[in-house]
């Protein structure tokens, strides 16, 4: 509760969060109950995704098919039917999901109506970013070593590339080449990645720095990459991310001159007020 009131100080007003740290059935299911439940007693809008797929449980080691089973037959009809989440992700990549895997998951899912997301090709090129494409996904994450290949099949499917460079940045590693998605016409979404393993900071205008000095972002995509396109990616876009007419009246007022000033001149918190849905009531 404390974090979701700290991330609407600095003007965020919608948080994916996603499960992938009990990777088991019970575990699973209580960090999302624990989000509807969250969801229901704070303001900030919270997006519920199941990331039982994040990586082989131990105990599956020598029976990856049996954990993938699990997900298929047992928990992803469980979460949709309890409606627990409206998407499901999964962690391509050698260490965690092959292909193949990933692919029976990810059409369960979508068989189920749930919405379909991929970390994808963060640490290898996989094919991940082309997997995304093949199975319609509305975003997919990380990308730093997405191929030619991939960066077209997401153009062409309409995929969000999904940027976060906190991670990058914790990690030691080169970011997503973000430019080079943009110029091949993939929109570009920018987030925090907040985990306890990679990117402990939840601190999004740290992240739209970060993507302008060291991805080559101007600071207006980056700002619409963390408002209407990561409304895009989450499926929200025609409730939020953007101000017109019809739209739930979430916004941020910024103390700055304009948006280059706001991510230049990088400061703690430069947010003096944060509305969601209309609500003016909680002055940061």
């Amino acid at each position: 509760m404390e974090f979701l009131r700290q991330m609407r100080a600095l003007g965020v007003t919608t948080v994916e969060c996603k499960s992938g740290y009990g990777l088991e059935v019970e575990s699973e299911l209580k960090l999302l109950r624990v989000y509807r439940r969250l969801a229901a007693t704070q303001p900030v809008r919270l997006v519920p995704t199941f990331l039982g797929a994040h990586i082989i449980p131990a105990e599956y080691r020598e029976n990856r098919g049996g954990y993938v089973d699990l997900l298929v037959k047992e928990l992803i009809p469980a979460i949709a039917r309890d409606g627990l989440a409206v998407a499901c992700d999964v962690f391509v990549e050698e260490s965690a999901f092959t292909l193949e895997e990933a692919r029976r998951i990810l059409l369960a899912a979508r068989d189920v109506g749930l919405a379909t997301r991929m970390h994808a090709d963060q640490l290898t090129s996989g094919g991940g970013a082309e997997l995304a494409a093949e199975v319609g996904a509305r975003s997919a994450d990380h990308l730093e070593f997405a191929s030619e290949r991939g960066m077209a099949a997401m153009a062409a499917a309409g995929v969000v590339a999904v940027s976060l460079p906190l991670a990058t940045l914790y990690l030691g590693q080169p970011p997503m080449p973000a430019r080079r998605f943009i110029e091949r016409g993939v929109p570009v979404a920018v987030a925090t990645d907040f985990n306890p393993g990679s990117a402990p900071s939840f601190h999004l205008p740290l992240a739209l720095t970060l993507a302008c000095t060291l991805q080559r972002m101007t600071p207006a995509e980056a700002l619409k990459g963390a408002t209407c396109i990561a409304a895009r990616a989450l499926g929200l876009e025609d409730r939020v991310g953007s101000l017109e007419p019809g739209k739930q009246a979430d916004f941020a007022v910024i103390d700055a001159s304009d948006v280059n000033h706001w991510l230049y001149h990088f400061r703690a918190n430069a947010c003096r007020l944060a509305v969601i849905g209309g609500d003016v009531k909680e002055l940061v």
